[in-house]
């Protein structure tokens, strides 16, 4: 259908519904329409119970609406979803170990999920199912019998709490509302009885253990959808009063941050599945809640609206949500990255639905810019298969000229609470992964992501044009887990699953973050390899067309090599290296330059892995450090996207960036073309024309117009005073900081700052005039 036929049906803004397919479900469910998709009539009647309303308001924001269902494509989806749910109808044969053939109990999963699908098929229009009572009869018997011999009050757990305390009362309770009237009585109390059990209300009394952060969210989401089948006024009101906890900052465990962090599993930093289903799980609660007598008004609700552009904007890549923020969830499936940043997608269309009329504007324009660019895995495409309601609403501002499709905010993002960095420049993006005393090195469980070791080792992720999908197509099920990009490690055999599970894989290291002034940035990172003696002191320095990678005091007693990883590039491009000249280039996607006859390996090959067998090529360029280094080092520059002539002209400019220190004390560079002076003291000390009086992070920018920026951070966050001194002739100072506690200005500029302990490892800038 072309973007002119689409006009004729969608709109945006509010839940809408068309004529197409409110007559059938209000018929056959009592259920009339919501006021806001109502004619002008009935829309000064609304339903006279709000509990009501809200079953309504359920099915409508939940089960899809604001399409023409005799359109493409959702007359095709909805006819097909037709298709299964007669199958599942027809195939069901309750018995006592199962309800579907094939499908044994407990099966919680898949077994509810069926019961979903079904009632979704008796819910919305053009499924040729719509309002049917067999079908209808069919759902509350498989419900009522999937309780009575696995969900049943009294009952015992098995397995993942997760399934019995969330995904099944939602999917069983989900079904229960779609189907209305066709269960009631004591079905409908037995119901809500096995909920009460598995989910009692002390479930939300504490704000701690599995009752935090997403799941907080999701186990008041329960806790809804069982107060409206109960037609119980104070259980909705404790289900919107206990997501009270979930909005404040927070300053550890699991939460929102101020920088922009979101952890889940108190070490694991979780934009992606978790974050997105917080993040989706609010929209929903706060449109299905809107207007209603339960209205979520917390005023601490706007970090929500804000998480938005701080939190899940800056990870995610033209509509993909970077694996440095889905902890053992990234190797699930391939292109998973695509599906978690098109939930966050969904998740924030919704959002808007509820949030200001200027960041409804910008968060269309930046959703739009996402799907726009997302080639590899078009989002509406990929939409129109999993959600049709979020369908609904990217076409409709892919269709509307007056929301402008926002490009990627270049600059830096530094996410110091959760050992996370992003950096973008013209046409590239980078995204950091590290490991400290409060961020795990990586997460698994569930049997999920066994060999990810090393990621938070600093592993360094880029994207270039025409490369959205370097670590979406099978990239984890085939990638050699010692061979990380960025990263430093000790080649020591792990086993799989070594370390604690769910993110308890937390070094001792406490100086890991740095200095950015939103557009160039100085990250480091005190490595304590994952059970390993190794240890080492890494730097990244961001800037505008490249990333200058320092390493130093590299020891390690494991008795093997230790490796350096340059890159390694799911591809088979060329690669062509002048070691005598200090360069690589693998063709399409960068350079790479290093110091005149440092010794660079490579290596080309296929690898095989993961359930669908997959074969993949790789090139990959590593330093080899050798057994049991003591203070080896390493100094190259990363140019993503960058031509063969580009990186020829970099390695024949060895002044272009100057190594200032590399060692144990401190790590920095001074980049005369842009201005630039970065260092990462690891103790006091000094270098170049810094010098400062405890660790720390000192970015200074000359900005050419008599001006200069210093920008310092405590990625320790123990600092009560910091003294940093730069010999530079200042005149005075034009913006100070509120921990700016002195300044001396004359032939060196001396600023001593207050407790920086304070501020989350956060950056502080001043402007200085120079003299």
């Amino acid at each position: 259908m072309d973007r002119h036929s689409r006009r004729s049906f969608l709109r945006l803004g509010g839940v809408v519904a068309t004529g197409a397919m409110i007559p059938a479900y209000a018929a056959h469910t009592g259920i009339g329409r919501h006021e806001e998709t109502a004619s002008p009539k009935s829309a000064s009647h609304p339903p006279a119970d709000p509990l009501t309303a809200l079953r309504h308001r359920w099915r409508d924001v939940t089960a899809g609406s604001g399409f023409d269902a005799t359109a493409e494509p959702y007359r095709t989806r909805l006819a097909r979803l037709g298709t299964r749910a007669a199958g599942y109808r027809d195939a069901m044969a309750p018995a006592d170990a199962s309800l579907w053939p094939g499908l044994p109990f407990p099966s919680l999963g898949a077994t509810t999920a069926r019961l979903r699908a079904m009632a979704r098929a008796y819910a919305l229009p053009g499924t040729g199912l719509t309002g049917d009572a067999n079908l209808a009869a069919a759902v509350a018997t498989g419900v009522d019998h999937y309780r009575r011999r696995v969900y049943a009050a009294g009952a015992d757990q098995v397995g993942n709490w997760w399934h019995w305390q969330i995904g099944a009362p939602r999917n069983l309770l989900d079904a229960a509302l779609l189907i209305g009237p066709h269960l009631t009585g004591p079905r409908a109390a037995a119901l809500r009885e096995a909920v009460d059990h598995f989910v009692p209300e002390c479930r939300l009394d504490d704000y701690e253990g599995t009752s935090t952060g997403a799941n907080r969210v999701d186990l008041c989401v329960v806790t809804l959808l069982r107060a409206v089948l109960g037609s119980d006024p104070a259980k909705v009101a404790l289900a919107v009063s206990a997501l009270s906890p979930v909005f404040p900052y927070v300053s550890e465990g699991d939460g929102f941050y101020r920088d922009g962090s979101f952890v889940q599993h108190t070490t694991v930093p979780y934009q992606g599945t978790y974050g997105a289903s917080l993040l989706s799980g609010l929209a929903t609660l706060f449109a299905v809640l809107r207007g209603s007598p339960w209205e979520v008004v917390d005023r601490e609700r706007q970090v929500v609206f804000d998480s938005v552009e701080r939190t899940f904007a800056p990870v995610v890549h033209d509509g993909s949500c970077m694996d440095l923020v889905s902890g053992r969830a990234v190797g699930r499936r391939p292109y998973g990255d695509h599906d978690r940043g098109r939930a966050i997608a969904a998740a924030i269309l919704l959002l808007g639905e509820t949030a200001s009329a200027a960041e409804r504007s910008r968060w269309q324009g930046m959703v739009k810019g996402w799907a726009l660019r997302n080639t590899h895995r078009p989002m509406l495409d990929a939409a129109e298969e999993d959600d049709l309601g979020f369908h609904a609403r990217l076409a409709a501002i892919l269709d509307d000229d007056a929301v402008p499709a926002a490009e990627e905010p270049a600059g830096h993002r530094l996410l110091a609470m959760s050992a996370r960095a992003v950096h973008r420049g013209p046409g590239w993006c980078a995204g950091l992964s590290m490991a400290s005393h409060r961020i795990g090195h990586y997460e698994h469980g569930n049997g999920e992501n066994l060999r990810g070791w090393h990621t938070g080792s600093g592993m360094l992720y880029w994207w270039a044009d025409g490369h959205g999908d370097q670590y979406s197509d099978s990239f984890w099920t085939t990638v050699d887990p010692y061979r990380l990009p960025g990263t430093t490690v000790s080649t020591r055999r792990l086993a799989d699953g070594a370390g604690e599970a769910w993110g308890d894989t937390c070094p001792p290291g406490r100086w890991v973050g740095g200095a950015t002034d939103g557009a160039y940035a100085t990250v480091g990172q005190h490595l304590n390899g994952f059970e390993s003696t190794l240890e080492a002191f890494k730097s990244w320095f961001f800037l505008d067309d490249a990333v200058v990678c320092l390493g130093a005091a590299i020891t390690a007693t494991d008795g093997v090599p230790v490796e350096t990883v340059v890159d390694n590039r799911r591809t088979g491009a060329p690669l062509v290296v002048d070691d005598g000249k200090g360069w690589a280039h693998l063709e399409g996607h960068g350079g790479y330059v290093l110091p005149c006859g440092t010794r660079l390996r490579t290596l080309r090959e296929e690898r095989t892995g993961g359930r669908e067998r997959a074969t993949r090529s790789y090139v990959t360029l590593w330093l080899d450090h050798g057994v049991d280094p003591v203070s080896a080092g390493y100094v190259y520059l990363l140019l993503p996207g960058a031509s063969l002539a580009e990186t020829r002209s970099r390695a024949a400019d060895p002044g272009w960036a100057r190594v200032l220190a590399n060692s144990a004390r401190c790590q920095g560079v001074r980049v005369p073309s842009l201005g630039i002076t970065a260092v990462n003291f690891w103790n006091d000390g000094a270098a170049g024309d810094l010098a400062v009086s405890a660790p720390c992070a000192v970015l200074v920018r000359e900005t050419g117009d008599g001006t200069a920026t210093l920008t310092v951070s405590d990625p320790r966050r123990d600092l009560d005073e910091l003294t940093v001194t730069w010999n530079r002739p200042v005149t005075g100072v034009s913006r100070g900081h509120p921990l700016l506690a002195g300044a001396t200005t004359g032939a060196r500029l001396t600023l001593t700052f207050g407790r920086l302990a304070g501020r989350g490892g956060g950056s502080n800038t001043v402007v200085v005039r120079l003299g």
